[in-house]
């Protein structure tokens, strides 16, 4: 009697299959809640990830646009290219604007000796075949010597795939104008006094991301 004690004992001292059961359980549970964890803080980075490339990309599309608009000048001596075409545009309720303009900041080297020849930039936008809704932003840059036509040696560049809306407005003193034709105009009126811009990005998450600016143009104001 005495030896069968320890026996039954070292017997009764192992787990049971519904205590491993419940344990296989509970580590499942904790390792779902793990895996859950991670994912939310990688989603989340992700998208941050992607708004960031988006907001760099709307302020670097921006900024060179009102670069380029910026540089649009009307001097009669030296007489300048006055050029600045805006047409207004409407796609699936959405403003999708294209814009040309002769100027002096068109991303070239400037001459060492002072202002070089002016160049024609044209921004215009396509629909995108591979997302309904949304646009391609283009630019294409040619001599102003070749006029407002002319061809531009290198293919258009690709801006951007992701466009929703791009929204350009003319303030000729007295009103905000949808579009702007400067060789409809009498010199010294052919510029704007300024211009709006407002561009709506997607992001691919589903929350559009909006960009606007105002762009004064200096050389558009006649000095008497």
């Amino acid at each position: 009697m005495s030896t069968s004690l320890p026996r039954r004992r070292r017997a009764g001292a192992g787990f049971t299959l519904l205590e491993l059961m419940l344990s296989i359980a509970i580590l499942a549970i904790i390792l779902i809640m793990i895996a859950g964890s991670f994912n939310v803080v990688i989603h989340s980075k992700v998208q941050g990830e992607a708004r960031l490339d988006v907001d760099r990309q709307g302020r670097s599309i921006l900024w060179q646009l009102s670069n380029e608009i910026r540089g649009a000048v009307q001097t009669p001596n030296p007489p300048s290219n006055v050029l600045l075409i805006g047409l207004g545009q409407m796609r699936s309720g959405m403003p999708v604007d294209a814009i040309t303009v002769s100027t002096l900041e068109a991303g070239h080297r400037r001459a060492i000796t002072g202002m070089d020849a002016e160049e024609v930039v044209s921004y215009s936008v396509t629909p995108n075949p591979q997302a309904r809704g949304w646009y391609v932003l283009s630019r294409s840059q040619w001599s102003a010597l070749m006029g407002i036509n002319g061809a531009s040696a290198m293919p258009p560049t690709q801006l951007a795939d992701n466009v929703i809306g791009l929204h350009i407005k003319y303030f000729n003193g007295g009103d905000w104008l949808e579009s702007w034709d400067s060789t409809a105009l009498p010199p010294p009126a052919q510029l704007p006094l300024a211009v709006s811009i407002d561009l709506l990005l997607a992001t691919g998450t589903g929350s559009p991301m909006e960009f606007s600016t105002e762009v004064v143009l200096p050389m558009a104001i006649p000095v008497w």
